[in-house]
């Protein structure tokens, strides 16, 4: 996750830089109308036939959510599916509500990384909109045989304090596991020392708890296929969140320090050796005190289409909670749906496929230059425009507007479910209205 995340939180900046004027823009249109409307069928079959998780069988399993396509009228104006490039452009600088009214009381839990500064300034700024903030500073490695944590120079106390001044969300940075699994799980000094380690930071620079990322590494070198590791790998995870309940928090005596688990959704209904299932999910769930569902990221270069189909989170969540019965009520709110405040911008023209993640900025960039038409995807629950770069290039764009986003959002109210955000400085400034 980190890896994929450091490109996406990094886009060229250099791209798109002159203004097709209006008259070579319409030529290219009219020239290509035919051929885009056979586009748009590319798009539906994309949607339905994507190796692993179709679109089509969640459709078919879980609806299609087209009764929430109505204009929906909240304290800012109505949101809908029916929304043009100027609207954007012109609104999307425009805080409507409360900067610090919650619209939501389930909890809220927000990315910031070091490589993107508008994310410390929209941390401070809608600081209580979230529940927890977690700065993107941490990793934790193998040196020889011993551990380090690198990631400390990132801190800054100086803004911790400002948001403590100004609201009551706790700071738990993510750390992300690199150190050799197999020998961190095999070594009972070795996993002793982790845990000391990152107990150790959250006591000196006085976190209210971390946000940890492994089981992604873990899957990635087979731990999680063997059955043995994996046991190891689960009691890694509850002796950490042990000891960090263990700890009082140094502004609230009454609070332990708090874990937060990143975990991926399974890649099918049937579920492989290395996927988070719901029986992890009650293993853990006396242990952690929040999961951090990455629940976007579906599509790709060789699979253009949605970040974040809604029917596939909603079929994620049915997963993981379906089965519990009762349990799901008390598991639901540990379980924070992963919102991407990010977009792509996919090539689609033939034989030159590829992707590039962008920002608000450059969202903003592409629809003041190329004025596109934006077109709502009713069963991904999320709009994208088609455009024509300089090179007469085919390109489709899927950012996320303030339907899709309201969408998720409710469907985690629906659930009873928390929320996590990647990441807060890639979105528009409207967004935090809807929080």
């Amino acid at each position: 996750m980190a890896r994929r995340r450091e490109r996406r939180g990094e886009p060229s900046q250099d791209r798109r830089k002159e203004r097709v004027g209006p008259a070579t823009r319409e030529e290219k249109l009219n020239d290509s109308d035919a051929s885009e409307r056979k586009l748009i069928g590319i798009f539906i079959l994309f949607f339905i036939i994507i190796p692993a998780v179709s679109v089509l069988v969640y459709v078919y399993k879980y609806g299609s959510g087209t009764k929430r396509l109505e204009p929906v009228i909240t304290e800012r104006g109505p949101i809908k599916t029916d929304i043009n490039f100027q609207e954007i452009l012109t609104e999307n600088t425009n805080v409507a509500g409360n900067e610090s009214q919650r619209n939501y009381d389930y909890p809220v839990l927000a990315y910031i990384t070091p490589w993107n500064s508008k994310g410390y300034e929209m941390a401070k700024r809608f600081n209580s909109k979230f529940t927890h903030l977690s700065p993107v500073w941490y990793d934790l490695k193998s040196h020889g045989n011993s551990l380090i944590l690198e990631g400390r120079h990132n801190a800054d106390k100086g803004w911790i304090s400002e948001l403590r001044m100004r609201g009551n969300a706790l700071i738990l940075p993510r750390i992300v596991l690199e150190a050799f699994p197999t020998e961190l799980l095999k070594k009972k000094k070795q996993m002793d020392k982790a845990i000391d380690i990152m107990v150790t930071e959250c006591k000196e620079m006085e976190y209210d708890g971390i946000v940890l990322e492994s089981w992604s590494r873990w899957a990635a070198y087979g731990v999680l296929h063997n059955p043995d590791l994996r046991n190891m790998a689960l009691k890694f995870i509850k002796q950490l969140g042990h000891a960090l309940h263990s700890v009082t928090s140094t502004r609230n005596p009454k609070q332990q320090l708090q874990l937060v688990y990143v975990v991926g959704p399974p890649h099918s209904d049937v579920l492989q050796q290395h996927d988070f299932g719901p029986a992890d999910l009650q293993s853990l769930s006396g242990s952690v005190d929040g999961f951090s569902l990455m629940t976007y990221d579906f599509s790709g270069p060789n699979n253009p289409g949605p970040n974040a189909p809604l029917n596939w989170i909603r079929f994620t969540l049915r997963l993981l909670l379906g089965s519990m019965g009762n349990n799901a009520q008390t598991l639901a709110p540990k379980i924070f749906l992963g919102i991407n405040f990010y977009g792509n911008d996919f090539i689609l023209s033939e034989g030159s496929g590829g992707a590039g993640a962008i920002l608000g900025r450059d969202y903003l960039s592409l629809l003041e230059k190329h004025r596109p038409q934006i077109q709502w995807e009713k069963n991904s629950g999320e709009h994208f425009f088609v455009y024509f770069d300089d090179n007469n290039v085919r390109h489709a764009v899927f950012y996320p507007s303030l339907m899709s986003i309201y969408m998720r959002l409710e469907e985690a109210r629906f659930w009873g479910a928390g929320i996590s955000i990647w990441e807060i400085g890639q979105g528009l400034d409207y967004f935090f209205d809807l929080l």
